[in-house]
């Protein structure tokens, strides 16, 4: 006998999206030392509003030229979830997308070229 999978709430999903947001807003306010929170140059998006999921303005974004999306999920459609960063890629950025999954440490996937270019300007420094 099979058993079903228990299906997770939208409220609980939704939950998770957003912890793994303000997790991400956390690491670059840190990274930055720019505070975050709901009026500050960097904010985690309300679930439900569309763009990117890390609101980045101004010294922030200039410092952090990417376009955020993040991905909390226990089944992984990465090809979907580039799709979706490509839409909401804000201009003189590169979209970056930050995904977890239960019992695993958040990993990052970027574009390949961006990579290769990131590593470039950090070996001229």
């Amino acid at each position: 006998m099979k058993r079903k999978k228990k299906q997770i709430s939208t409220s609980s999903a939704k939950a998770k999206g957003r912890s793994l947001q303000q997790w991400v807003c956390k690491q670059i306010s840190e990274m930055l030392s720019i505070p975050w929170g709901k009026d500050e140059l960097i904010a985690s998006r309300e679930m439900g509003q569309s763009g990117t999921d890390v609101r980045l303005i101004g010294e922030a974004k200039k410092k952090f030229p990417f376009s955020v999306e993040c991905k909390y999920q226990e089944s992984w459609s990465v090809h979907g979830w580039i799709k979706q960063a490509k839409e909401n890629q804000e201009e003189g950025t590169d979209w970056l997308l930050f995904a977890r999954r239960n019992y695993m440490d958040p990993v990052v996937i970027m574009d390949a070229k961006a990579f290769f270019n990131l590593l470039a300007k950090i070996q001229k420094d």
